[in-house]
């Protein structure tokens, strides 16, 4: 067990604790729940920073890591549904888009198959991060930020009310707080995109090839009949 490994397994546990604090509404959830989640990213960015600088790249690693993204990105999401502040739909299309993801790395990695994560998948990680930090503390920092400069559009923007009346939140929505959805909004977007992506990826690696083989195992099969 090493260190970026250990820096895995911390961000796993972290996750019960985010979704405890969020959807049991603790005081100052908000905000303990925004620094859980900033601790458990830099956990992400640092496990596997030290994984390749020590050259401690590990299968088991290689296992944890992505897992331990997205039982972090779930919670969390699963947490905001709860709060009000994402819509459900939208927080199932980023999720079914991880599973089926996930599905095709384990169908290719048993044919000896590795496909590797890409730039869009990075990008997409990213939105949700940055959508995700936004909804969980953009409440608070609007409110800060109104409280010492009283501008309307940390306590009331347009855009943002625009989606709110769409959505039929009933909370007042401040500028990061519509930063967030609008990020969230980016972050399906790329959910679906880099899914296309995988799916073509594994279509060109493998998947003619499966559906031959099942062709053939189903025409033996009949011709045993």
């Amino acid at each position: 067990m090493n260190l970026p490994n250990i820096l895995t397994i911390i961000r796993m546990l972290l996750v019960p604790v985010l979704v405890v604090v969020l959807m049991t509404r603790v005081s100052y959830h908000d905000i303990i729940g925004s620094v859980v989640f900033w601790i458990a990213c830099v956990t992400d960015f640092y496990d596997g920073y030290l994984a390749r600088k020590r050259c401690q790249v590990t299968a088991l690693g290689k296992l944890l890591d992505p897992l331990a993204d997205k039982l972090l990105i779930s919670g969390a999401l699963l947490s905001l549904i709860e709060l009000g502040l994402t819509p459900a739909w939208m927080a199932f299309i980023i999720l079914a888009r991880e599973m089926a993801v996930t599905g095709l790395r384990g169908l290719a990695s048993e044919e000896g198959i590795t496909i590797a994560a890409d730039w869009m998948g990075k990008w997409k990680f990213g939105a949700q991060v940055a959508a995700i930090s936004c909804l969980l503390f953009g409440s608070v920092l609007d409110g800060w930020i109104y409280k010492f400069t009283n501008v309307e559009l940390f306590q009331n923007w347009s855009v943002a009310e625009f989606f709110r009346g769409r959505l039929s939140y009933g909370q007042s929505w401040g500028f990061f707080t519509g930063v967030g959805l609008l990020l969230m909004w980016v972050a399906m977007v790329l959910a679906i995109w880099s899914a296309i992506r995988y799916l073509l990826s594994f279509w060109r690696s493998i998947g003619a090839r499966l559906i031959q083989e099942e062709r053939e195992r189903l025409d033996r099969t009949g011709n045993g009949d």
